[in-house]
């Protein structure tokens, strides 16, 4: 498998990334509008139809490189992946506007219920390991190491301007400048879910659903900090520095083994059930998602599942066949 270089969001966040898109193994022929199957030269039959997709931008590095690999093998199939977030690609799916939604955390009780009341039924699909990794200036060398305490003082709003002498004297006594994801991603609800505690974060915080506008920021200043998935820090750490978490530093091994808590967290790709079994391009890509996903993973930076959970995740997908 031909590893793909990280793909800038910049460009993707406000629109989405079209692309003709296939699967491994040829699927009989289809019946259902869109899916019209089109004669290949060596007289097989190939799929023919669309496929739209939305949600988390921590996700959309592997379904992007997916997306890239699968249009070498049915260039007749479009595969659309928009970058909104995990809670705007949410939004779209229980709107019946997309197939499936990328996700970088678990869906919330409302969206839940929001699918059942419009009729929807999912399944969510697990397909990579990410840590959120915290970010730090290249030149800052005091706050390398923090605590899961430290990050709460650091990152709860409590009135105060916050300056990084006042976690440690023997700091700086410089104002701390913040950038972090914006409400709309996955990775500021989990980020909220496990440091904050429900807690808000600093007013003075600069929000933002494209990560590379964070990167840039907490590049350009010795006093910022910031977070996002684990595969930007890698595009990106010849610019930044990852802060160790208690003594843990990100990486593929203290991500996939949990010893990078409470930072380390799944990855999801949720799929509308009536959509898939209608539509055989759907069930075809979703395939050859769970079949390759694990190779896309670490190919842009994240971190594979085992084997078995891929097996387990491609026997439940086959209900839909």
């Amino acid at each position: 498998m031909k590893k793909w270089k990280f793909l800038t969001m910049t460009a993707m966040v406000s629109s989405a990334l079209l692309l003709g898109a296939c699967g491994g193994e040829k699927n009989e022929a289809g019946t259902n509008a869109g899916n019209i199957p089109q004669q290949a030269e060596n007289g097989e039959a190939q799929l023919a139809g669309s496929v739209t997709g939305d949600g988390s931008s921590t996700v959309a590095p592997i379904v992007e490189a997916l997306v890239e690999e699968y249009a070498a093998v049915e260039p007749n199939v479009q595969v659309s992946v928009g970058v909104s977030g995990t809670g705007g690609g949410f939004e779209k799916f229980i709107a019946g506007e997309t197939d499936f939604s990328n996700a970088s955390r678990e869906i919330k009780e409302e969206e839940a219920q929001a699918l059942k009341d419009a009729g929807i039924e999912y399944t969510r699909f697990e397909i990579a390991y990410d840590g959120i990794t915290v970010v730090i200036n290249s030149d800052n060398d005091w706050a390398t190491d923090l605590t899961i305490e430290q990050l709460k003082e650091i990152w709860i709003e409590d009135g105060k301007v916050k300056k990084w002498s006042d976690l440690d004297p023997s700091w700086p006594d410089e104002e701390i400048v913040y950038y972090a994801p914006g409400t709309d991603s996955g990775t500021f609800d989990y980020f909220d879910e496990v440091i904050l505690e429900g807690e808000d974060l600093v007013r003075s915080a600069q929000l933002s659903e494209d990560d590379n506008v964070i990167v840039q920021g907490v590049a350009s200043d010795k006093n910022a900090i910031g977070f996002f998935g684990y595969a930007y820090y890698l595009e990106n750490q010849d610019k930044l520095k990852a802060v160790r978490v208690n003594g843990i530093e990100p990486s593929n091994e203290t991500i996939e083994n949990g010893e990078y808590t409470p930072l380390s967290r799944p990855l999801f790709v949720f799929v509308n059930n009536k959509k898939i079994i209608e539509n055989e391009s759907f069930y075809d890509f979703m395939k050859f998602t769970l079949e390759n996903a694990g190779d896309m993973a670490e190919a842009v930076g994240y971190v594979r599942l085992p084997d078995d959970k891929y097996r387990e995740e491609l026997k439940t997908l086959e209900q839909f066949k």
